[in-house]
């Protein structure tokens, strides 16, 4: 098994290979307004790194979000163009499964606890796992208060809303290391993972205007 797995779901561009083992190389940079910018980049870094040619890899595992709509289509498509193009499956993961893999890892073990991210809309993406890490509830989209989280919870939401996340400590954002390890261990456990389809919960900020009509010609104008 050889990954190549990147995630854009959260404010962090990530990307890593993986053997199926352990990590080969890794890279992280956090800027919310750059994912198209940064991402090619970081996968041709982590690869050159790593010293693994892209005709080498055996998968692609992509964080599918949820997330803000315009970072994390970055990741999608990117995952989808590579795919296509290197003739390989492309292994959607959830981004709170990540970041739960990730706590875990850290020594997050042996409690119940919830993973949470910035929605944005002063609202919280979040799941709720088990002591093991297996997630019990979620994915969802809500205001911080409307929520019962764990007694932990790590992510940036949860460190962004201290009053409702009173456990909140981190990892802040994913790491493609441990989606990658993630990925791989489902994989290997025979189970299957998600397809490459956004993870949005809501609709996105940009809409066509309602007063837009449909006339002859199929153009649209604006009523006078």
């Amino acid at each position: 098994m050889l990954l190549l797995a990147f995630d854009t779901a959260t404010p962090a561009v990530t990307a890593a290979v993986h053997d199926g083992t352990a990590v080969l190389a890794e890279t992280h940079q956090v800027d919310a307004r750059r994912h198209g910018e940064l991402l090619l980049p970081a996968i041709d870094q982590v690869l050159k790194a790593a010293g693994v040619d892209k005709h080498a890899l055996t998968g692609i595992a992509v964080g599918v979000g949820p997330g803000p709509y315009t970072g994390l289509r970055v990741g999608l498509v990117t995952a989808a163009a590579l795919g296509d193009a290197l003739g390989l499956p492309v292994h959607g993961v959830c981004t709170l499964d990540a970041i739960a893999f990730q706590a875990r890892a850290e020594g997050l073990t042996g409690e119940p606890f919830t993973v949470a991210t910035d929605a944005r809309r002063k609202e919280v993406y979040w799941a709720s796992y088990d002591a093991e890490g297996r997630r019990v509830e979620g994915p969802g989209v809500d205001r911080p208060a409307e929520l019962t989280p764990a007694a932990r919870a790590v992510g940036a939401g949860a460190l962004l809303y201290p009053d409702s996340f009173p456990g909140g400590h981190g990892p802040e954002h994913v790491s493609a290391g441990a989606l990658a390890g993630f990925a791989a261990a489902e994989l290997a456990a025979g189970r299957e993972l998600l397809p490459n389809v956004p993870l949005y919960l809501r609709r996105p900020d940009a809409q066509v205007p309602a007063a837009y009509k449909t006339v002859l010609g199929g153009k649209a104008v604006l009523p006078a």
